[in-house]
């Protein structure tokens, strides 16, 4: 028997239908991913499964008892509300009472008249056999390691993700309904949700652009498209195949479709002729074709992204020295001794848990911070762009219009001078929606409007601090193919596994007391390098470190002539090493032998690892010429 079934349900918002007739069923043990564009429904759909949201016509039939629990994309908004209350409202009506009862207990050593309202508590919960229930919300508490008595209002975005995902899981649902539920959690947290969802005896119905998720997890895909659900048996990549098939196919019928009506608009127009051959039923056709004609919904264009790209860069972007930073006397440091070039056409992925210090070492590597210890040097001829995971440059009550261009009909892009309007359509944006105040708009579009304000800046270097989040798949992969051709330099902060593979060259990984180790690679490549010993020629460089640093203190001919050659040989590995970054950036390196593979990434790995002594000995050598 099924969870629960959709039977012609039907609801509009404007002047399309969200949905038209739409079928569903979901069954005990199913994991449906629902995709589609922003704005095509699937959060309308949720809310309809759930029963917050009626639809205009149809049936909705939920299993008698069924128990619903949603995560929403926002994020818990009761500022003064502590993290315990939040999560037992996970377990409804006997939450409630747990919350009580734990804020009671808070206050009773303050209070003495609060003890009759505690025992009166205490009662009802057991009546309810409420204990049982809240040793599950001191476990989820302990599994996502959540303060139990921390107010909301003091938790970052991805802390109140944690919150809200605890309230979700808390009840044990038999259906689950999860709406991008890997917004703002880091790596670790998504492989412990993974998990946890793969054990849940329920069904669950999930949103995610998460590509790794959902090949992982998904037991079905369901498509929203133009207001129709499509079922698709199979993973990612075969849905991927069969939707192009069918668009194929669906193209074909409306151009045999509309060169029919051309021909009887043609007949039509003959006027008096038509008339006398009293062929009423063609008549009759032609206004029914017409009507369907207009009722067609075109498949909605792509994205059609670019970025501004200025003038090249300066070789170097920036170089960190022994950088340490904390942000107080007793603090602990959030980077310690780190070292790193940065060189133009460098695509660097940062990785590391929520709260790390990704986003204070961006801005440390920017400039924008001064560290505690050691020195940033930055490049010339910087034109940087800066795309902000919080959204602060985003004004709610101010249309998207007037976000982009501040009220102006005109913006110049690539040194062109472009209608607004015109512009917008590029990410999506109907006349309609670009005249909508960002407040209205789904988080997928209020992403959409920062990349159009990212993609109009001239950069040649993009800082990327988690900007996939809310982004349909689609989107998310066209964003990809602009960032694998951009010939700038990337810095990026994502979460998403599938997109760090795809995008970047190279890997910053937070390992915990400060310390930032570099790696070769995208996330796989951190993964598998974590496995592996060091390499030999590695262990070489390393071992021979302290030697160079046993040399002589003076500055001799031998050291006169060795930083003469300096430059030459490190140029010649660089070139080298960029080389072999561009083969593994391309989409065909990976359908070559795994061997081969292996091969590349390790000669990579040794070259960054010989660049490295050999900076450090330039390094050295200038000083010792510079003298103490």
């Amino acid at each position: 028997m099924p969870l629960l079934s959709f039977d012609r349900v039907s609801i509009s918002f404007g002047r399309h239908a969200l949905l038209e007739q739409a079928s569903l069923q979901i069954g005990p043990g199913e994991r449906v991913c629902l995709i589609g564009r922003n704005g095509a429904g699937k959060s309308t759909l949720l809310g309809i499964v759930a029963g917050e949201v009626v639809p205009d016509s149809g049936e909705v039939w939920r299993q008698p008892g069924l128990t619903i629990a949603r995560l929403s994309q926002d994020l818990p908004s009761d500022n003064d509300a502590i993290v315990y209350d939040v999560v037992a409202l996970g377990l409804a009506d006997t939450g409630r009472l747990l919350a009580e009862y734990h804020r009671v207990s808070l206050a009773v050593a303050d209070d003495a008249s609060l003890l009759k309202r505690m025992e009166t508590l205490q009662h009802e919960i057991e009546a309810c056999n409420g204990w049982s229930l809240g040793q599950r919300v001191e476990n989820m508490l302990a599994r996502l390691d959540l303060p139990p008595d921390t107010r909301i209002g003091d938790l970052s975005g991805g802390w109140r993700r944690r919150v809200a995902l605890a309230q979700a899981l808390v009840g044990d649902p038999d259906l689950l309904l999860l709406d991008e539920p890997t917004n703002h959690l880091d790596i670790e947290l998504i492989e412990w949700l993974e998990d946890q969802l793969l054990d849940l005896r329920g069904g669950v119905l999930f949103v995610t652009h998460d590509r790794a998720l959902l090949t992982r997890l998904a037991t079905r895909i369901v498509e929203i498209d133009r207001g129709v659900l499509t079922s698709w048996a199979g993973d990612y990549p075969t849905f991927l195949s069969k939707k192009a098939a069918a668009l194929e196919e669906e193209a074909r019928h409306a151009a045999l479709f509309d060169k029919k009506l051309a021909q009887e608009e043609a007949w039509i127009r003959q006027g008096i002729k038509a008339r006398r051959t009293r062929n009423e039923g063609r008549v009759r056709a032609l206004l029914a074709m017409r009507e369907e004609r207009a009722r067609r919904r075109e498949v909605e264009g792509k994205a059609r992204l670019s970025v501004d790209d200025t003038g090249t860069s300066g070789r170097l972007v920036a170089e960190a020295r022994s950088v340490s930073f904390a942000w107080g006397d007793d603090d602990a440091p959030i980077v310690e001794d780190f070292s790193q070039r940065v060189m133009r056409g460098d695509r660097i992925g940062l990785i590391g848990p929520n709260g790390s210090g990704k986003t204070t070492l961006l801005r440390l590597l920017l400039g924008e911070l001064t560290p505690t210890a050691g020195a940033v040097r930055l490049g010339t001829r910087l034109e940087v762009a800066y795309y902000d995971q919080l959204r602060g440059a985003l004004e709610l009550e101010k249309t998207v219009i007037e976000n982009l261009a501040g009220g102006s009909q005109y913006i110049e892009v690539r040194g062109e001078r472009r209608h607004v309007m015109g512009y917008l359509q590029d990410f999506l944006f109907s006349p309609d929606r670009a005249h909508t105040p960002m407040k209205a708009l789904s988080g997928g579009e209020h992403n959409r409007v920062l990349l159009a304000r990212l993609f109009a800046q001239p950069a040649n270097l993009l800082v990327l601090d988690e900007p996939t989040n809310d982004l349909d798949v689609e989107t998310l992969e066209l964003l990809e193919e602009l960032l694998i051709g951009y010939r700038g330099t990337i810095l990026l902060v994502s979460h998403d596994r599938s997109f760090l593979d795809n995008v970047v060259t190279s890997t910053l990984v937070f390992e915990g007391d400060g310390r930032v180790q570099g790696y070769v690679g995208g996330y796989s490549d951190w993964l598998r390098q974590q496995s592996q010993p060091l390499a030999p020629e590695a262990k070489r460089v390393q071992e021979a470190k302290p030697a160079a640093a046993r040399k002589s203190a003076t500055f001799g001919f031998k050291q006169a002539r060795e930083l003469e050659e300096a430059p030459a040989k490190i140029e010649r590995l660089e070139a080298e090493q960029s080389k072999l970054v561009e083969r593994i950036s391309r989409p065909a390196f990976y359908k070559s032998d795994p061997a081969e593979q292996a091969d590349v990434h390790e000669r990579i790995s040794a070259l960054t690892t010989d660049l490295e002594a050999l900076y450090a000995r330039w390094s050295e050598l200038e000083a010792l010429r510079e003298g103490p």
